[in-house]
């Protein structure tokens, strides 16, 4: 009788084929009896689950007839994947690209550390492989703040080490599957975002740690849903599943500064876009 996958790793998308075949393709070496991927297509009108179907056979299929969102869609998929009974579980958004040996030091974090709920990558820009995106995060919600560390830095000695942090980023998190069932997996009462900072205050609050884990890495195509970080939609999204965050866990002060977290955000990031040099990438 085959032992029980121990990984499973959950690729959501909606209307990515270009991504998430990409996505699929890094994972693909991988796949074994211990290691499956499912892809959890959320009611994609773009041909994502026929493509998905066409070019790789060993990647399971979940085809949902609508779009659940992100919390819906993943926790759908996890449900679905519990019928194979995996220890740990990755959900993965489709729009990465993984190192081959990522998801083992994920899981080998969870493994060797029983105090451990959540291990996340360091995450890079997709077109600017050596610029980090997300190397941590910071969580104030009494202060409306909630944001990634190392975002567009250079990656060097300082991102190097392994830490306990904030909270993990949605683009790739790793858990023990009997944790997340625990849990209630994630809130789908969040719009779109915010999600994943809930579930590590959760994580948090149940006594366990989140880690980053710099020797696993990610590369992420970064707002490929909206195309900008800054379009109006996103910040509006955003805006309103952290208020929903705020009012869950209370952090009522976070109500009257969470404006003031948001212009200072945006100035950040319009700051770089006129300073940073080119790249030399076209």
């Amino acid at each position: 009788m085959n032992a029980p996958p121990l990984t499973t790793v959950i690729v959501l998308n909606w209307n990515g084929k270009d991504d998430l075949l990409r996505c699929l393709g890094s994972l693909e070496p991988l796949l074994s009896d211990r290691f499956r991927v499912l892809a959890v297509d959320n009611g994609s009108t773009d041909g994502s689950a026929d493509a998905v179907r066409q070019r790789f056979s060993g990647v399971e299929l979940l085809a949902l007839e609508r779009n659940f969102g992100y919390a819906g869609g993943n926790n759908a998929g996890f449900r679905h994947a519990m019928q194979k009974n995996p220890e740990y579980v990755v959900f993965l958004n489709n729009d990465t690209v993984v190192a081959p040996d990522a998801v083992a030091r994920l899981t080998a974090v969870l493994r060797d550390d029983s105090d451990a709920g959540i291990a996340v990558p360091e995450i890079f820009y997709m077109d600017d492989p050596d610029r980090i995106w997300y190397a941590g995060g910071v969580v104030r919600l009494g202060l409306g703040l909630v944001r990634h560390e190392g975002i567009r830095e250079l990656y060097g000695p300082a991102y190097a080490r392994r830490k306990e942090t904030g909270y993990a980023t949605g683009c790739c998190i790793a858990m023990r599957s009997l944790d997340f069932e625990r849990l209630g997996g994630f809130d789908e009462r969040f719009g779109m975002y915010c999600e994943d900072v809930d579930l590590s205050l959760r994580v948090r609050k149940a006594g366990l740690t989140v880690i980053c884990e710099p020797a696993a890495r990610v590369w992420h195509r970064v707002s490929a849903s909206y195309g900008s970080s800054m379009h109006p939609r996103k910040i509006v999204r955003k805006s309103a599943a952290m208020l929903y965050l705020m009012r869950k866990h209370r952090a009522w002060s976070g109500f009257i500064l969470y404006p003031f977290a948001l212009l200072m955000q945006a100035a950040g990031a319009l700051l770089h876009r006129i300073v940073r040099k080119p790249t030399g990438r076209s």
